[in-house]
């Protein structure tokens, strides 16, 4: 059991042998002395069996958790590229640290640590493998960081499967890094909105808005946020709304899930970016 027991002991019976191994593997992950498995040991079980690659890893809320994360970090660290504190939780530093790593190899900067991520860092193995992490640098430069998450007031919807899944992706995205976040979707708001909130209807391209609606076309360049801000000064409805146009639901070849993400990472800091500038 990772490690803590021989392979003579793996019997399939929890005897005295087992029970002393969950004692070691409680005291040394600072669960207290607990040598039955609870639910919190049994969680920490689980995190200790993953291993980098083993799954896709990604800002959410819940944030992800897990030996594998913290190998990423670990491994990110040591190529020059701090997560902060090592501490096995996918959030938002550790997001902003594999950006910056898969623009630095010419990889999609999506945040994603999936398959092409996982072989870049195979690849480089021989630099990082046993080398101590970089000193925790500021979390500088990231738009969704910024306090504009929680100054702005915004209701994300959409009305097909898809834009509804790429604004909830992009409301946990933004609660995953501030939980004081007030960019919500639709299916997360507990009220009404009030004449306060933006509202973004985003959309693909065959479906009908408002000629009042300003609309913004999709593209993931340096123009999104200059062109989002002036659709949010234009917008004159009340509540305030824009539309953002999405070209499709396929990004790169990707699946559904994956596409959703990626746009709804670019999506949101274009937005945050264009919130600030404001």
């Amino acid at each position: 059991m990772l490690g803590m027991l021989d392979e003579s002991q793996v019997t399939g019976t929890y005897d005295d042998a087992t029970a002393l191994a969950v004692l070691a593997f409680s005291e040394k992950g600072g669960l207290g002395s607990q040598d039955e498995i609870n639910e919190k040991v049994w969680a920490a079980l689980v995190d200790a069996t993953f291993c980098l690659g083993d799954r896709t890893l990604y800002l959410r809320m819940p944030y992800f958790h897990g030996n594998d994360v913290l190998q990423l970090q670990q491994a990110l660290g040591a190529l020059g590229f701090a997560t902060g504190a090592l501490d096995g939780i996918f959030g938002a530093y550790t997001e902003l640290a594999l950006r910056k790593f898969q623009l630095n190899l010419g990889l999609p900067s999506d945040g994603i640590a999936g398959a092409m991520t996982y072989a870049a860092i195979h690849n480089l193995q021989h630099s990082w493998v046993g080398k101590e992490a970089s000193p925790a640098a500021g979390y500088l430069g990231f738009a969704r960081a910024a306090d504009v998450l929680e100054r702005n007031a915004l209701c994300l919807f959409g009305t097909r499967e898809f834009t509804r899944s790429v604004a909830s992706r992009m409301s946990n995205l933004a609660l995953a890094t501030n939980p004081a976040s007030k960019i919500l979707s639709a299916d997360t708001l507990l009220v009404a909105p009030d004449e306060s909130m933006l509202l973004v209807h985003i959309v693909l391209p065959d479906e009908q808005t408002a000629e009042s609606v300003p609309r913004v076309a999709y593209e993931d360049d340096e123009t999104l946020a200059l062109r989002l801000t002036s659709a949010i000064d234009a917008a004159s409805m009340h509540p305030a709304r824009i539309a953002v146009e999405l070209p499709g639901t396929v990004w790169e070849e990707a699946g559904a899930g994956r596409s959703a993400q990626h746009f709804a990472i670019t999506l949101l800091d274009a937005l945050c970016t264009a919130l600030s500038q404001r």
